[in-house]
This record gives C-alpha cells, structure tokens and sequence, in this order.
C-alpha cells in the first residue's frame, strides 16, 4: 500500500462557510487560506476548497459525484456520525445499513456541504470488501442512479 496522500480541488462558493462546515464541523485541519481558497488536511488527505462563482448544478442523487472516507473501524464511523449529527450537519442520506447479509455490507451515511458537495463516511464489515469481491457486480444502489 501507497504512503502517498490524496488531493483532491472541490468547488466552494465562500470561504467561511466552507471553513465552518469542514473545520469546526468535521474536524479538519485548516492549513493555508487566501481570499479564494483554502487547504484542509481531510483525516490524513489534501482536500483544496477553490471560490468560484460556477458551482455547476446541484446533485440531485448521489450519483455520479462524491467523495469521502472509508473508515477502518465501526467506532471510528460512529464517531463521525456522532460528530455530524452534534454540529447539525446537514445530511444528504442518514446512516443506514447498505446490501445486509453479503460480503459488500456496510454503514453509509451522506453529506452536504454548504456548496453542495456530497460527502460518504462508509465503514465495511468485510475489509475486502474495499477493492475485492469480485463476484459481485453490485455498485451502488439502482435506485439512485437515474435520481
């Protein structure tokens, strides 16, 4: 496995309420800030918060883009829901429980950012799971495809 960091530049409309959602909301580290941007450390990864007046239109479902975090134990899911719920975050999906009973099980819950970004916190039951299982073809729920 890689010791390398993920980068990742999102679209935001304002700086202060990007800082607020991630920093105070999640947790986040803040490292530099200008008038049009901002650098989060997003639990280890480089997440780069970039003002621009386009935000492009609002996802209506899930799909076909977010980003987030596989944790790597229920308790740390847990805590990220908790955390999520106590600052009033808004959730675009509540926790549940996806494909119960197969070895793709996991928690998920969804996130929006005040710019309309959506965010998944999913934790595995099974961690192969994560980039394994290949005898499954199932990506996703069906349903929010078309959403």
């Amino acid at each position: 496995m890689s010791s390398s960091t993920f980068h990742l530049s999102i679209p935001v409309r304002d700086i202060e309420s990007t800082k607020e959602f991630y920093a105070q909301g999640l947790g986040c580290g803040v490292g530099r800030q200008s008038s049009v941007a901002i650098t989060l450390n997003f639990h280890g990864h480089q997440i780069v918060a970039h003002v621009t007046e386009d935000l492009g239109p609002q996802q209506k479902s899930i799909y076909p883009r977010h980003f987030g975090l596989i944790c790597r134990t229920e308790e740390e899911w847990n805590e990220l829901r908790d955390r999520a719920h106590g600052n009033r975050l808004m959730f675009f999906r509540e926790p549940r429980r996806r494909f119960p009973g197969t070895p793709l099980e996991h928690l998920t819950f969804f996130l929006e950012d005040p710019s309309h970004n959506l965010l998944e916190f999913k934790y595995y039951l099974n961690a192969n799971a994560i980039f394994g299982e290949e005898t499954f073809s199932q990506i996703g729920d069906a349903h929010e495809l078309n959403g």
